[in-house]
């Protein structure tokens, strides 16, 4: 183990709940269970929000069309999202980690980083925490979960996806190097298709690859993000559980059966997305002052647009006339709109919860 991974050994766990929504639907709907189970919606312009690992075996994943979903497993079955039961038992899962550290950061309302270094219970050994927690999440809501274990947490991201479904893996600092090493950067997590396929054409294909390269080569190509390279590359990542960790906003959107060419008809559907955001705002005891209009074509074109106001938001019609300032000077359009979304952010608040980040389908 190098001097600089010694310096930042902590005992970290990355718990990844298994096909989290469809695996809940299953819970409540015998009839549902053994069978391939998409959360969304199945109209033609639907989107999968979850598949269940039946589903997964014939290919689909989620944020796939509900189309192309449906023509890979023609015995699909799409149930809407419930999302009022995911929060419930997220809340439960949340508890369940509570009792062993307060080092909590949650991502999702499906998977958390947990610090155990120094733990409630007293427990020298993670991988033993990370048992007893997965048991407890069984015991309580009858779903299943996956961890990983590891010094850092990007390490304990990637190991939580080693043994899934219902298993745990261990990323030690001893062997973090070389499994970085041998690992294809397309599998980094945070490293997103774009950037993989910018590395595979500078001959980077795996984490030795991105090891060989220099710093400033790195930073010359891919800026601020370089020096995180170089050091994921290493084994090295020196970022802390948060749990205070901000919620960054609260978005809606809807993908529409027929593309929208009227300025009239595409007003008429900010008003449920701006309703939609506000309600969660409320609920959580937040107020934005961004709100960011997202735009989805017919070709797939995405644009957004912004507007800051001086004072956070207070009304629901405050959210919708500004969104709807920010949709009319798109028109008129020669290409229809397939989807709108409507985002608030620049909290004055941060005690949103993780459903604040949800991208909320209609």
């Amino acid at each position: 183990m190098s001097d600089e991974i010694q310096t930042i050994v902590r005992k970290i766990i990355h718990v990844d709940m298994d096909a989290f929504y469809a695996s809940v639907e299953q819970r409540d709907n015998p009839e549902l269970r053994g069978k391939p189970v998409a959360v969304g919606g199945s109209a033609a312009r639907g989107v999968v929000a979850a598949a269940s690992y039946e589903a997964r075996a014939f290919g689909v994943r989620s944020a796939l069309p509900s189309v192309t979903a449906k023509r890979r497993c023609p015995d699909l079955i799409f149930v809407p999202p419930h999302f009022d039961v995911y929060r419930a038992v997220s809340k439960q899962i949340r508890e369940i980690f509570a009792e062993h550290t307060d080092l909590i950061e949650p991502l999702s309302l499906d998977e958390a980083y947990l610090d155990v270094t120094d733990n409630k219970r007293e427990i020298s050994v993670a991988t033993e925490i990370a048992t007893m927690i997965r048991a407890r999440i069984k015991e309580v809501t009858g779903l299943n979960a996956s961890a990983g274990i590891s010094y850092c947490k990007f390490l304990a991201k990637m190991a939580s996806d080693l043994n899934k479904p219902n298993g745990q893996a261990v990323i030690t600092p001893k062997n973090g190097p070389a499994f970085v090493e041998a690992l294809a950067v397309k599998k980094f997590h945070g490293v997103g298709p774009a950037t993989a396929a910018k590395m595979e054409r500078l001959g980077i294909l795996t984490g030795a690859d991105l090891k060989a390269k220099s710093l400033a080569f790195l930073q010359e190509y891919f800026g601020k993000s370089g020096a995180w390279y170089y050091d994921i590359s290493r084994g090295i990542d020196r970022r802390a559980v948060q749990p205070d960790r901000p919620r960054k906003s609260v978005g809606a959107e809807d993908t529409f059966m027929v593309d929208i060419f009227d300025l009239d008809a595409a007003r008429n559907e900010i008003a449920p997305l701006a309703a939609k955001v506000w309600r969660h705002c409320e609920i959580n005891g937040v107020h934005g002052r961004t709100v960011t209009l997202k735009v989805k074509y017919a070709d797939f074109q995405i644009i957004t647009r912004s507007k800051t106001t001086a004072a956070p938001i207070g009304a629901m019609g405050v959210l919708e006339a500004v969104s709807q300032s920010l949709l009319d000077p798109l028109f008129p359009t020669e290409k229809g709109i397939r989807l709108l979304g409507v985002t608030l952010s620049s909290f004055v608040d941060d005690e949103a919860s993780d459903a604040d980040q949800l991208e909320l389908q209609i």
